[in-house]
């Protein structure tokens, strides 16, 4: 029996770059070997995007079109919406009285991203929401019973907060939930075009369903060695923006570009063409298939209602097991 997986994406708009280089290649490789499911988590966009909920439901066609164009099949794996499932809500209830106050507050990644939102103007004031979301997110995976969670390094505080859950639970009920497990790699992190964080809000990102002329405007825009004046002048690729994009889509060439970079043999505007090409000619196939699945609008509805119900039958379950376990059939 396939062990299960939840990991998805908030519905903020399409995805970019950064996105496939850190998840969704290695979901597409997850969904052969374990039961994957993947979340639409609508809920969790309202923390820091309360005044953009009318961008919600387009958002999340953006989301289901992206992963059916980098090839995540939905005959392998289970694409469900986070407000859909009842269960969620139910949990994140119980569970909210699990978890003190100061579990919530010390939590590094949730200071983290409340120092972010605030530096970006995403969010004047924080809400219980927004603080109580690692809360939502335990119930995103303990509904499903799942075993692995992918992760980054910086995820790891929720996944520890989920573990404890499930323990505490366990521990107080009987035993319902299995103990999942955080299952880390070295998640590449692609920067911005400006070196900073990619963000949809920063403007910074190359999207996956940027036409080519986009991708284009977009690369020669882009940060690179602010020591190098001259075509001839000897490059620094390490701190270069344009060079971390060479080191995740252009492997045949990286090695050279580096050495010409270092020997000022290679200008900005050459490495710069040079990455514009490799980066259409990765999103052509990409731009294709999400071209074809647009034209089929009935066809993105039909694999999220199967999803949902699939994943709503799991909760209900779930469900069922917590409430004999805590004496709440009545």
């Amino acid at each position: 029996m396939k062990k299960r997986i939840l990991t998805g994406d908030r519905p903020t708009g399409p995805l970019h770059l950064g996105h496939y280089v850190g998840s969704l290649a290695n979901r597409v490789k997850l969904q052969d070997e374990y039961e994957c499911f993947f979340i639409i988590a609508d809920y969790q966009v309202l923390t820091d995007h309360l005044r953009e909920t009318a961008q919600i439901e387009k958002n999340i066609k953006e989301i289901v079109l992206d992963y059916l164009s980098v090839g995540i099949d939905p005959k392998k794996s289970t694409i469900f919406i986070q407000s859909k499932i009842p269960a969620i809500a139910e949990l994140t209830m119980y569970f909210s009285m699990m978890v003190s106050l100061a579990e919530v507050e010390r939590n590094p990644t949730v200071k983290t991203e409340i120092k972010t939102a605030r530096e970006e103007g995403k969010i004047s004031e924080i809400s219980y929401g927004f603080v109580g979301y690692p809360i939502s997110q335990a119930a995103d995976i303990l509904f499903l019973r799942a075993h692995l969670v992918p992760v980054g390094k910086d995820q790891l505080p929720h996944i520890e907060l989920t573990r404890e859950i499930a323990r505490k639970f366990n521990k107080l009920f009987g035993k319902v939930f299995p103990i999942p497990k955080a299952l880390v790699g070295e998640i590449p992190s692609l920067p911005g075009l400006d070196g900073r964080k990619m963000s949809k809000s920063l403007g910074n990102a190359i999207y996956l369903s940027d036409p080519s002329q986009e991708v284009k405007k977009k690369v020669m825009k882009a940060i690179t060695d602010p020591a190098r004046i001259h075509p001839t002048d000897k490059g620094h690729p390490e701190i270069c923006n344009v060079f971390q994009y060479h080191k995740a889509f252009n492997k045949k060439e990286v090695k050279e570009i580096e050495k010409k970079c270092k020997k000022g043999q290679i200008g900005c505007v050459a490495c710069k063409e040079r990455l514009i090409k490799i980066l259409n000619e990765f999103l052509e196939p990409i731009r294709e298939k999400r071209s074809f699945y647009e034209k089929k609008e009935n066809f993105i509805k039909e694999i999220l209602s199967e999803g949902n119900q699939k994943a709503r039958k799991e909760g209900e379950e779930t469900i069922r097991l917590v409430r004999k376990a805590m004496h709440l059939n009545y």
